[in-house]
């Protein structure tokens, strides 16, 4: 399994990015997915997570803001964010979990600036 995370950048406090993560490999369609991240000097921490049949799950410090969605046909989860704040600057990671075995993707960067 690999995970392959797009579309980190630059934004504004306030704006808007959805970040894509395209699984490629075997996946099964009860898989686990979801976002966690890691700002600088900080640690890695759940983001959100979504069930293969659409449940999901935030952190406390997104909900409301973000919402995490797969599209089971395409193996790709995404993570579209709102109203983001400094706060928010991370390397965004993609995972996978299926058969006990949890998978990483390379990350993506996100800086929220004026």
């Amino acid at each position: 399994v690999q995970l392959q995370a797009s579309g980190g950048g630059l934004v504004q406090p306030g704006g808007s990015l959805t970040l894509s993560c395209a699984a490629s490999g075997t996946i099964f369609s009860n898989a686990l997915m979801g976002w966690s991240r890691q700002a600088p000097g900080k640690q890695r921490d759940m983001v959100a997570t979504i069930t293969g049949s659409g449940g999901t799950n935030y952190a406390d410090s997104v909900k409301g803001r973000f919402a995490i969605s797969r599209d089971n046909a395409k193996n790709t989860v995404y993570l579209q964010m709102n109203t983001l704040k400094p706060d928010d600057s991370a390397v965004y990671y993609c995972n996978l979990l299926q058969s006990t075995k949890v998978y990483r993707g390379q990350g993506t960067l996100v800086t929220v600036s004026s």
